[in-house]
């Protein structure tokens, strides 16, 4: 038999192709910029491709929005990278109506309902704001944020466009083709019953589930998803006006006069008046087209290439089904390449004050997490898998995941899916973001910040114990620590449950201390006699564990122990943390005693 024909040969190269399309899967950036370069090409090999976003700045811009930006952002970046021309838009939604009050807006009251139905920047900016309205007071903090994680983007103002009269001829158009536009949506109007129930099930798949309340939420950033498409009892008309006399669209068109592009419609008054207004949509440019008429009129006028969306768009009747059916048929374009994302949820945050009784921004995850690992998050899953944000303890975990990686690329154990996922969280086509130099754990960090109350020169000492020689050598102080630092500061302060927090005790546990059996006095004397034997962090790991090892008669080193070796490191941590904290648990020991210091350790553990 030739090697060829030998059965484990064949066996033998399923787990390198299983390997292979592991790696496709989990580079998911590359795979979709390959398709995107591939369509775009074929259209025009020389036009610039174009990745958009859409948001809408109705409020606190959430976490769940800043995928509508990620994904395209990512992509995009990942076409530059090849040396490809691309451009990503961000089409920002501030001639969308003013829909409800948000709830922990600083300032804002139930005094903004009077401008429910206006243009966002047709609404005042919250009390202080130095910003002209509504729109431009959210807009700014999310373009803030984005400059932060190295996402450079065009911002395209829909108030710009639509007031400055860009969108003329092709609100003409649309009006003019308003009969076949209305036969399409007609087609999906029966549907509406179903739409919900199948883009729930469009949602699965992913790594948890949301409750329909977060799904509003997430809506409600990403375009007009709800809005009305533009049936009335007069007719199908797909422009909404703004009323002159009371500027809201409470309005209701009457007719529509093909030659002179006349527009005649009725306007509601907050109390209940009705007026008759009109407005020539030749030299008249308050009001925009309804959102399924208007999201396909701008992927033709922009020549969008790749725009994902989120599940409300996604279903049977919505927005990017019935845009694919408008685009090319009415306004000469084509559907951009649109995957569905999937929601993004919160692990355990405590309320904040930037966002009080809402969804969390960009800006508050960037209080507590460096912008690399906050782009990471968003490049490690596939838009379809949903995953969560933490803001409790388990960012610490994250964190360990995110230095395992660093650290994972230095070596030949990387994975190309490894490299290219750390490449896009530290930087970008056009280069890296500030890292901090030099990167302690970060629950080690919220350790010391909690047990020192953030002194900066106990903090500093701390640090220094903590630091492997060749750190150690070169640490000058603690800017050397940032931003992770402040980062972790901020945690600390504001997330930290106060059940959590470290209470190291003033006096020795007496009653404790007078209760001790032999083995215990002979474990806490041991380690009081080898405690400055080595002191940094790494011998401190080495003596704790190793004390039961001593006592059983094996080596400090051993690694090999039998189960009541192991009790017993459990049972002598247990003990530490009633003599030093007055608790059954509490940070890691080793990190504890580097806190604290040989003289107060040996201050609460000697009997």
């Amino acid at each position: 038999m030739n090697d060829a024909d030998r059965p484990h040969d064949a066996t033998s190269a399923r787990p390198r192709r299983r390997r292979k399309e592991k790696q496709a899967e989990v580079d998911w950036v590359a795979r979709l910029a390959d398709e995107v370069i591939e369509a775009a090409v074929a259209r025009d090999p020389e036009k610039t491709i174009v990745c958009a976003s859409g948001l809408s700045p109705s409020g606190p811009i959430h976490l769940g929005n800043l995928r509508e930006v990620m994904t395209p952002h990512l992509v995009a970046d990942e076409i530059a990278r090849r040396g490809i021309p691309v451009e990503h838009i961000i089409s920002w939604d501030d001639y969308d109506r003013f829909r409800k009050v948000p709830a922990g807006v600083e300032g804002v009251d139930a005094s903004w309902e009077a401008h429910i139905g206006k243009p966002l920047t047709s609404v005042p900016a919250p009390p202080g704001s130095e910003h002209p309205n509504w729109a431009e007071h959210f807009k700014a903090a999310m373009a803030e944020s984005l400059a932060r994680m190295g996402v450079r983007f065009r911002g395209i103002s829909q108030t710009e466009q639509y007031t400055s009269g860009a969108y003329r001829d092709q609100v003409l158009h649309a009006m003019a083709r308003r009969g076949d536009i209305d036969a399409v949506l007609g087609r999906y109007r029966t549907k509406g019953a179903t739409a919900d129930a199948e883009a729930a099930a469009a949602a699965e798949g992913g790594e948890g589930s949301e409750d329909a309340d977060a799904v509003a939420r997430a809506a409600e950033g990403s375009g007009a998803a709800d809005e009305d498409d533009g049936g009335s009892a007069a007719g199908y008309f797909p422009f909404k006006p703004y009323s002159k006399a009371f500027g809201t669209d409470a309005t209701r068109v009457l007719a529509y006069d093909d030659e002179t592009t006349e527009l005649t419609y009725e306007a509601s008054g907050p109390g209940g008046e009705l007026v008759t207004e009109s407005m020539r949509l030749d030299t008249d440019f308050h009001g925009k087209l309804v959102w399924k008429v208007d999201w396909p009129m701008r992927w033709a006028y922009e020549g969008v290439d790749f725009e994902p969306s989120g599940v409300d768009h996604q279903s049977p009747g919505s927005s990017y089904v019935v845009g694919g059916q408008i685009v090319g048929p009415i306004f000469g374009g084509h559907q951009p390449i649109g995957p569905m994302y999937a929601f993004v949820g919160i692990a355990g945050m405590a309320k904040m004050s930037s966002s009080k009784g809402g969804v969390p921004t960009p800006a508050d995850a960037l209080q507590i997490m460096e912008p690399a690992v906050l782009r990471w998050l968003y490049t490690r899953r596939r838009p379809n898998q949903s995953f969560s944000v933490a803001f409790d303890a388990e960012i610490q975990r994250l964190y360990d995941e995110w230095d395992a990686l660093g650290r994972k690329v230095l070596t030949e154990a990387a994975q190309p899916g490894d490299l290219a996922m750390h490449a896009r969280a530290i930087g970008t086509a056009t280069g890296e973001l500030p890292r901090t130099p030099i990167p302690v754990a970060y629950r080690a960090l919220a350790s010391v910040i909690d047990i020192t109350g953030g002194e900066p020169e106990q903090m500093s000492r701390i640090v220094h114990g903590m630091l492997p020689e060749e750190q150690a050598e070169v640490f000058t102080g603690l800017d050397q620590l940032r931003p992770r630092l402040d980062c972790a500061t901020t945690w600390v302060r504001t997330q930290m449950p106060a059940e959590d927090r470290t209470q190291v005790r003033t006096e020795p546990d007496t009653d404790l201390l007078a209760g001790l059996d032999d083995a215990q006095r002979e474990a806490l004397a041991m380690l009081s006699e080898k405690l400055t034997d080595d002191w940094s962090l790494g011998g401190l790991t080495t003596l704790v564990y190793g004390v039961p090892k001593l006592q059983a008669g094996y080596d400090i080193g051993e690694k090999k122990l039998p189960p009541e070796v192991k009790t017993a490191q459990r049972d002598l941590f247990a003990l530490l943390y009633r003599l030093l904290v007055g608790s059954d648990t509490g940070p890691r020991i080793p990190t504890l005693l580097l806190c604290l210091g040989p003289d107060k350790v040996r201050t609460l553990i000697e009997p």
